[in-house]
């Protein structure tokens, strides 16, 4: 579209052109059409760049990004938006040191964050119930925590991932002390259960789908099912108290704009996965088809509107870390994260 309109544009000041080299003079047109591009170009210039950094490589947790940007969104609240895949610190990183102004993270990663000085805020739930939790391959008779045990586990060596495991372990029974762990490093879940692991922990939304779709029946363990505290935020949009300090109508452009985005993902699961493959290639189409339409309905969910945080989430599981020795001091949880920069529910 936007070749097509500079298409006209050229025509039109070719016909200006032409018609002023006539005996009749065209001063005005040719000074209208001036003024015109001048503009557009002053248009274009006023258009704030802002870098939001994915958590990880692109996937249907992101589509709302990709939707907002690809339907002018952005543009229609002031914002050239680039979305960037994060650098070897990770997003948090890039977006406390100001790198990028937002990124994708999660309820734990700014809650461990937080006790110790990275002054993070999350601004949005992405999804509004946890959809991650331990899966195994249906054949290794994996159907609670306590079946963990005599079995080997891929991890990459998180605290609150063994954390979250022991407790599930324990509380269902268990002796966490015979389960393996097994450091997982870079291998997909797919190569690593057939060559060296029984179960790991995933995201439903896409590695449960793309097994689906590989007819590989899972029994899947979601862990807000066996601790209310577990039904924490994962993922969500996160920016920095600079940014919010500094320029609180930037932070209230960029929410209108996203929300916008997962609206449209919400109501049209096909369309925005068309955006999602057109923007990024590379994906198994069927698979974001697929993901995107189990993930749709998931991510306002039961909230109010999309987005919404609610205290009690963030302190229901920052006590339970508190509790497991993971933080060092308690979270002051008011300052973790606002509902302040969505725009109002319908």
């Amino acid at each position: 579209m936007r070749n097509a309109k500079w298409f006209i544009m050229l025509i039109v000041c070719m016909l200006v052109i032409v018609t002023g080299c006539s005996s009749t003079p065209k001063a005005d047109n040719n000074s209208s059409s001036s003024q015109a591009t001048g503009s557009n170009k002053q248009a274009a210039k006023t258009l704030k760049d802002v870098k939001v950094v994915l958590d990880w490589t692109p996937n249907t947790n992101h589509t709302g990004l990709y939707v907002a940007k690809d339907q002018g969104y952005y543009k229609e609240e002031g914002l050239n938006v680039e979305i960037v895949q994060p650098g070897s610190g990770g997003a948090d990183a890039m977006v406390a040191s100001g790198e990028a102004q937002f990124g994708i993270s999660y309820q734990e990663s700014v809650t461990q964050g937080r006790t110790q000085g990275v002054p993070l805020v999350s601004i949005a739930a992405i999804i509004q119930h946890n959809t991650s939790g331990f899966a195994a391959p249906a054949d290794r008779g994996i159907k609670s925590p306590k079946d963990f045990e005599g079995k080997k586990y891929g991890g990459w060596g998180s605290p609150v991932e063994e954390a979250m495991l022991k407790t599930l372990v324990e509380e269902n029974g268990g002796d966490y002390s015979k389960v393996k762990y097994i450091n997982m490093g870079d291998a997909d879940y797919f190569t690593a259960v057939k060559r060296d692991i029984d179960f790991a922990w995933i995201y439903y939304a896409w590695t449960g789908i793309e097994a689906e779709q590989r007819n590989q029946p899972l029994n899947m363990l979601y862990v807000k099912d066996y601790d209310k505290a577990l039904d924490y935020y994962t993922p969500i949009l996160v920016t920095s108290e600079k940014v919010i300090a500094q320029d609180p109508e930037l932070v209230k452009a960029f929410m209108r704009a996203t929300s916008k985005g997962y609206q449209y993902a919400i109501q049209n699961p096909e369309k925005a996965a068309d955006i999602l493959i057109k923007a990024v290639p590379d994906l198994n189409a069927e698979l974001v088809k697929a993901s995107q339409k189990w993930l749709s309905p998931r991510y306002q969910d039961d909230a109010a509107r999309w987005g919404e945080q609610k205290k009690e989430v963030w302190q229901n599981f920052s006590d339970w870390l508190y509790k497991r020795k993971l933080l060092d001091k308690p979270l002051d949880v008011d300052k973790a994260f606002t509902n302040d920069y969505l725009p109002a529910g319908k």
